[in-house]
């Protein structure tokens, strides 16, 4: 579609805060049976009955979480969405509504908005969750997205980080690493834009790593293969803040320790040429990198022959007596702490 130069800009101040929600929102279709009532009224009405409910949330701020010199609002909306549900499966739970609230500052107009929401909408579809409602409000500082989403839980199979036990077995989905070596080629590509505005970058290189950067996928796949194969795990969590972070998490709610081992921590062919590009240690990227939205799961020994041939799942490691600690294994067979060096809110 050809944009007409002539087109009148509509302001966001012409519309107004309920304005702009009615026309952002009319495209959302609802979905769930347990959505009664999603937007229009002072709040959502939704309905259960005897499923448990887990609810999370998470805050996106431009010039904290995102680039938008480098990442599209279609992408950013989409991905918002992402990081969320993620958090839902984590929990070994179907995700079934979100609310999304905004705060946008008077250089964004309506186009921009539309942009980020269809990239909302798609997730939506996608992950066959219902937009419920939210708000929108100003801000002085740019682009902040919150968004919190709701799932349900049937028969008890709700999985938390504090069940993992001595003899359990580390497993990863995917492959890590992407999302920071995307980052990375991005954040160079930016550098070199800003000497000359005119350079063609030749990005068919990383467009994997790249797409897990931009528009990363949680793993919905993941609960219904987990149901299909009979398998619930001991615990688990999703990979937002690294490798590293995500074990300490699980070893120290769980009351345990943990052997990691270099060699079997999966990694994309793209991933490890990227990383001699930069020359950067792959398994620091692995461990440190952060936002690949994988899930990290333990499970007992028993299930091991359910989950060995799977190509969805890697065994990296196993879990040990809390005295044993948190360790790499490397490929000399050396013994290193795993320290948290992913993604630290607050630090400088």
């Amino acid at each position: 579609m050809i944009e007409d130069k002539n087109q009148e800009r509509i302001s966001l101040s012409d519309l107004g805060e309920f304005g702009l929600i009615d026309h952002l929102t009319k495209n959302f279709v609802m979905k769930q049976k347990s959505t009664i009532k999603g937007v229009g009224d002072d709040a959502a009405v939704l309905e259960f009955k005897n499923k448990k409910i887990v609810v999370s949330t998470d805050l996106l701020i431009e010039g904290v979480h995102f680039d938008l010199s480098y990442m599209p609002l279609k992408h950013l909306g989409y991905k918002a969405v992402v990081v969320n549900v993620s958090d839902i499966f984590a929990m070994n739970a179907t995700a079934t509504q979100i609310t999304v609230s905004i705060a946008v500052s008077n250089r964004f107009p309506l186009e921009a908005l539309e942009a980020l929401y269809a990239g909302i909408e798609t997730a939506a579809s996608i992950y066959n969750v219902d937009v419920i409602g939210g708000d929108t409000t100003s801000s002085t500082k740019g682009l902040l997205i919150s968004i919190t989403a709701i799932g349900t839980i049937e028969d008890n199979s709700e999985v938390y980080r504090n069940g993992a036990k001595p003899n359990d077995l580390l497993v990863v989905t995917g492959d890590l690493g992407g999302a920071y070596m995307g980052l990375q080629i991005l954040e160079r590509e930016k550098e070199v834009f800003k000497v000359n505005p005119n350079s063609q970058p030749d990005l068919e290189p990383y467009t994997y790593i790249i797409e897990r950067q931009l528009k990363p996928e949680a793993r919905q796949d993941i609960i219904k293969l987990l149901k299909d194969l009979d398998v619930k795990p001991s615990s688990m969590i999703d990979i937002s803040d690294g490798l590293s972070s995500e074990i300490i998490h699980l070893c120290k709610q769980s009351q345990v320790g943990c052997d990691l081992y270099e060699e079997k921590i999966p990694l994309d062919p793209a991933v490890i040429s990227t990383c001699e590009e930069f020359n950067i240690d792959s398994t620091t990227v692995a461990l440190n990198g952060g936002e690949d939205y994988e899930l990290l799961f333990t499970v007992s020994q028993e299930d091991y022959l359910k989950i060995k041939a799977n190509p969805n799942f890697t065994i990296i490691g196993f879990i040990k007596e809390k005295e044993a600690g948190v360790h790499l294994v490397t490929r000399a067979d050396s013994r290193i702490p795993i320290t948290a060096q992913g993604w630290k809110n607050f630090n400088a």
